[in-house]
């Protein structure tokens, strides 16, 4: 069959997103030509859109919040020739089957993939050594895809690009002469995280007069910090809730590296190939063996210790064991080895 149209659909978070965009890159080489549609929630158009490889994104929260007879409609009309169920959704893969789809590629976990696709690949996310954007691109294999691809070519296929310029208010902010550093001590709830704590200990022994630190995160989490970050570092730039997901993309363009746990904003560095440190738990499968930052200068730092605590809870000891220090260390090192 003369594939054109791809469907991808990937309705969960920021970070999910940015690595399931190198499915969309390798597509493009492996069918010339080809339309990109990409099937997620409102919150990461942004995302979807900042990649040269995507062509059109269609807003699943929109279409689900209609009766099943217009949800059908929306996806029919879109003369898909494929969808690859990334993330699988049972209503979706309903959709795509009612709405004759020819070809409708799902994982062998989902019992219901056996009756409403036709290609099925045989997937174990939560039990396998491979990285969530490897697992990903193994979803291509019935159109053509390798039944491998190293974390190296992964990386080139992202097809980010800025498509919005900085505020320039923002812009004046960031200092040539220093190195420009985001901490983004929050996740909202996606990831284990370091502790506000370390963080603030790790702003007090940055050199100012090398340094210029941004928090970033939404305002709420910037009420959550004001004490132990704002209050003792005035100096800090806070950023929280004043920057949308577009102006937060082109932000990240233009600093020079992060420092957060797994969240969007690391794979957005890492994506653009910014200095992304990533700090995680080593209880799978949360670790960085499946979901560190993929980018020419991205790292991680984990404590290697069986843990199981932080299954169950959204603090991890063993993050918080991981010292401000160590964490210093590794970006002194990272910085003056690749200038």
């Amino acid at each position: 069959m003369d594939v054109k149209k791809i469907i991808i659909s990937r309705t969960d978070s920021i970070g999910d997103v940015v690595l399931t965009l190198p499915v969309a890159g390798i597509l493009k080489k492996l069918i010339p030509g080809c339309h990109i549609i990409f099937l997620g929630r409102s919150y990461t158009r942004e995302i979807a859109e900042a990649s040269s490889n995507i062509d059109h994104f269609v807003d699943w929260e929109e279409i689900k919040s209609h009766a099943f007879e217009f949800q059908l409609q929306q996806i029919t009309k879109l003369h898909a020739d494929a969808i690859i169920h990334i993330f699988p959704v049972r209503e979706i893969a309903m959709l795509a089957y009612k709405a004759r789809i020819p070809i409708r590629i799902g994982t062998t976990g989902r019992f219901y993939h056996y009756f409403t696709c036709n290609k099925l690949v045989a997937i174990s996310r939560r039990h396998s050594e491979l990285h969530e954007a490897q697992l990903n691109l193994k979803l291509i294999k019935p159109l053509g895809g390798l039944n491998f691809y190293s974390k190296e070519d992964i990386r080139i296929h992202y097809g980010f690009q800025i498509s919005e310029p900085l505020d320039t208010s923002i812009k004046k902010l960031i200092e040539p002469d220093k190195f420009n550093l985001v901490l983004h001590p929050k996740s909202r709830g996606s990831a284990r995280e370091w502790g506000i704590a370390n963080f603030s200990k790790l702003i007090g022994i940055l050199p100012p007069d090398k340094f210029r630190v941004f928090i970033t995160g939404t305002a709420q989490e910037g009420e959550m910090i004001n004490n132990e970050i704002f209050n003792k570092h005035p100096n800090v730039i806070d950023l929280t809730g004043k920057l949308s997901l577009t102006q937060l993309i082109s932000f990240i363009s233009e600093i020079d590296g992060i420092i957060a746990a797994s969240t969007g904003p690391l794979h957005i560095a890492a994506a653009l190939g910014k200095y992304a440190l990533g700090i995680y738990p080593p209880i799978k499968p949360m670790h960085p063996g499946r979901w560190a930052p993929l980018g020419e200068t991205a790292d991680y730092i984990v404590l290697e210790k069986y843990c199981s605590k932080c299954r169950k809870e959204n603090s991890c000891e063993c993050m918080e064991l991981i010292t401000p220090e160590t964490v210093y260390d590794k970006l002194i090192a990272k910085i003056t080895n690749h200038g």
